[in-house]
C-alpha cells in the first residue's frame, strides 16, 4: 500500500540564529539566515526520510520568500498549494544559550496572510494533515484558514495530527486564550505532540500521567511529550511509558520536536490504518524509539532544516 501525503500548515519563515552569541539577544552582533518555521520544517523531516510532504502556508513575494522555497523544494516537499503575498516575509530571531536551549523573538509578517484554499478539502482525502504553526491561532486570515481546514480534515477522514507550539514571545499575557483555543485542535486530533510545558499549562496538572488523562479526555487519542534529553512520554487510552533517547551534545535544539513529529508521521503514514499502533503499542513505541533519534541527531547542527537526518543517518545510528 502506497505511503499516505501529510499536509503541513502554517508558517514558513526566516530564522535569523545568533550563533554562539548566548542567550541575551540584546547582546548578539552577528546572525545566521536559516530557513525555518515548526509546519515547513515537519515537511522538509518526512520528505527527508522518505516521506510524501506537502507544505500549505504563505511568504512574501521577496527574496526572502523565494530563498525559503527555493530550500524546501530542494527537499522535494509539494509547493503546488503555496501562497505568496505582498506582505513581508515573517522573521524569527533566535537566541541559542550553552546548551542548545533557545529562545525567539518574532517579527510577523506573510505567514498570517495565507487564506482558505477550497482545492484541499479535495486532496487531503484520506490522507494525513498536521497542523503545527506556533503562529496560527493568533488571528487574522491564518487562523480561519486553520480552523476550516481541521473541519475539512475531519469530513474527509484524514489522520489529524496537532503540535500547539507554544512560544512565549508571542502569548505574553494571553496564556488562557492559547489554551482555550488549543482545546478544539486536541479534541479532533488523533496525535497531539506537547512539550512538557505545554502538557503541563493545557492539562493544569504537574503529573504527567495526570496531565496526560486529561488531554485524553478531551479527545487526543495518541500523546507524545516530548522531555528533551530524558526522550518521550508516550501515552494511549491502554497504555504509558517513556521512551530513552540517544545521548548527544546538543548544540541547537530548534527543529528537535519538528525532526520527532516528522519522523513518527512519515512512518505512520506507511500504515494501512493508524487502528494498528492504538492497537499494537509495541509497534508504536517502536517508532517513538525512531523519532527520538531524528529528534535529538538534530540538536547536534545549527539550524533545524540543514540538521535534519535523513534514512542513512537515522538508522545507523541504531
Amino acid at each position: 500500500m502506497p505511503s499516505k501525503r501529510i499536509y503541513c500548515i502554517g508558517e514558513l519563515l526566516i530564522d535569523f540564529v545568533a550563533e554562539k552569541q548566548g542567550a541575551d539577544l540584546s547582546k548578539a552582533t552577528l546572525f545566521t539566515k536559516k530557513a525555518g518555521g515548526a509546519p515547513a520544517n515537519v515537511a522538509c523531516a518526512i520528505s527527508k526520510l522518505g516521506g510524501k510532504s506537502a507544505f500549505i502556508g504563505c511568504v512574501g513575494n521577496d527574496p526572502f520568500g523565494t530563498f525559503l522555497l527555493n530550500t524546501l523544494d530542494t527537499f522535494d516537499v509539494d509547493l503546488s498549494l503555496v501562497q505568496r503575498s505582498q506582505t513581508f516575509t515573517t522573521l524569527a530571531f533566535v537566541s541559542l544559550a550553552e546548551n542548545g536551549e533557545r529562545d525567539f523573538v518574532f517579527s510577523r509578517g506573510a505567514d498570517r496572510e495565507l487564506t482558505y484554499d477550497p482545492s484541499v478539502k479535495v486532496v487531503i482525502k484520506d490522507q494525513m494533515v498536521h497542523l503545527g504553526a506556533a503562529t496560527a491561532l493568533l488571528g487574522g486570515p491564518l487562523e480561519k484558514a486553520y480552523g476550516h481546514y481541521l473541519f475539512d480534515a475531519i469530513t474527509e477522514n484524514a489522520f489529524i495530527s496537532f503540535d500547539p507550539n507554544f512560544r512565549a514571545d508571542l502569548w505574553k499575557d494571553k496564556e488562557a486564550t492559547f489554551i482555550k483555543k488549543s482545546m478544539t485542535y486536541i479534541e479532533k486530533s488523533h496525535l497531539c505532540k506537547f512539550s512538557l510545558e505545554e502538557a503541563q499549562m493545557i492539562s493544569k496538572k504537574s503529573s504527567l500521567t495526570e496531565a496526560c488523562e486529561v488531554l485524553h479526555n478531551i479527545g487526543a487519542q495518541i500523546i507524545a511529550v516530548t522531555l528533551g534529553s530524558e526522550g518521550t512520554f508516550v501515552s494511549t487510552k491502554n497504555t504509558q511509558q517513556t521512551i530513552p533517547t540517544i545521548p548527544v551534545t546538543p548544540v541547537d535544539t530548534t527543529g528537535a520536536g519538528d525532526a520527532f513529529i516528522g519522523c513518527l508521521l512519515q512512518q505512520i503514514s506507511t500504515l494501512p490504518s493508524y487502528n494498528h499502533i492504538l492497537e499494537n503499542n509495541t509497534r508504536l513505541m517502536d517508532m517513538v524509539v525512531n523519532a527520538n533519534k531524528a529528534g535529538a541527531i538534530t540538536t547536534t547542527g545549527y539550524g533545524a532544516i540543514e540538521s535534519l537526518p535523513d534514512e542513512r543517518q537515522l538508522y545507523a545510528s541504531r
